[in-house]
């Protein structure tokens, strides 16, 4: 197997306390063809001089200065660079499992182009996980284990971002790195979705995500709530939004005001219900709220649901059953 090139980019800035560890792991990779194209985002510790320290006792690692600003264009560089038949993505905090390669390429090598490969994550972090991560964590393993991750790609970003590989032909098809959307890893998700790149299941425990308070997904402002409502929306209007078919907005919460704005932004006729009788008959940047029993009026109606809760979304979904409506095509989980 150990005859085609891996290329793993990984951006990074002020890593410098993790770096070992996550360098270690690709070095004891059971898997031994790969690169590793490390970009360094203007780094203000000595992450720079660490890594440049491993390249020079193994050649496989190639480091750079980023010569522009920001994880994308880093990832851009990377890419630029990058000689591999397969490439994946790498954090520059985390660590890899040892076969975690090794079982990537015979995914891709079993199923062939026009797939993503993918592994189960985990989470860890001195100061314990939260609630909210590990719910997170046993979502995206499930969705994994069972390849029904497009099922729910509008609740939240359905591929970890440094726990994918796909063939470098089916990147380049997807745009790679080219669009300057965030939050990227969300984006690019999108764009496998988009495509029809199909997901491997995989049963595989292949990466551990540090947590820690100042990484970057708790801490940048292109990673905020309001930008993955607004990519979520765009690629919905984008690719399953059916013009024809009138499109209801299921709550009126922040996430269902957000979702409203950006529907009468971009000019889509829409309804707006909810269940909360407090908010029913309301009028709202000009939109009067309905009871959600408005929906069975509607001729083969689609409905963004910005409900989060998760009994209500139960009881939400079976009202979609009780009118023979369907997921991911006549309704959107939002979140």
């Amino acid at each position: 197997m150990q005859n085609r090139l891996v290329s793993i980019l990984m951006p990074f800035k002020n890593s410098q306390p993790y770096l070992q560890d996550c360098i270690d792991s690709i070095i004891a990779q059971s898997y031994e063809d790969w690169e590793l194209l490390a970009i360094d985002d203007h780094s203000t510790d000595n992450s720079y001089e660490t890594l440049y320290q491993y390249s020079k006792s193994d050649d496989r690692i190639k480091v750079y200065k980023a010569e522009g600003n920001g994880i994308i264009e880093a990832l851009r560089q990377a890419f630029q660079k990058s000689k591999g038949e397969f490439v994946t993505r790498m954090d520059s905090d985390d660590i890899m499992a040892e076969n975690k390669l090794e079982h990537m390429v015979s995914q891709l090598e079993d199923y062939g182009k026009n797939h993503v490969a993918l592994g189960l994550v985990k989470y860890f972090s001195k100061a314990g996980i939260s609630d909210g991560y590990a719910k997170y964590e046993a979502w995206l393993n499930r969705l994994t284990k069972t390849r029904s991750n497009y099922s729910e790609i509008y609740k939240e970003c359905v591929i970890p971002s440094p726990c994918w590989m796909v063939h470098k032909y089916d990147l380049i098809t997807c745009g790679a790195f080219e669009p300057n959307l965030y939050p990227e890893d969300y984006d690019l998700t999108f764009r496998f979705y988009e495509h029809g790149l199909k997901c491997i299941p995989s049963n595989q425990l292949l990466h551990y995500w540090r947590d820690y308070p100042t990484r970057t997904s708790r801490t940048h402002e292109h990673y905020a709530q309001n930008y993955f409502l607004d990519i979520k929306l765009h690629y919905f209007l984008k690719l399953d939004h059916k013009p024809k078919r009138p499109l209801t907005v299921w709550g009126a919460g922040f996430k269902g005001k957000t979702i409203a704005k950006g529907l009468i932004k971009n000019k889509v006729p829409f309804h707006w219900i909810c269940d909360n009788p407090k908010k029913i008959g309301k009028d709202i940047y000009g939109q009067t709220l309905q009871p959600f029993e408005f929906l069975s009026s509607l001729k083969s109606p689609q409905t963004i649901v910005t409900v989060a809760n998760d009994n209500e979304q139960k009881s939400i979904v079976n009202y979609f059953e009780s009118l023979n409506l369907k997921p991911v095509y006549d309704y959107f989980f939002f979140c």
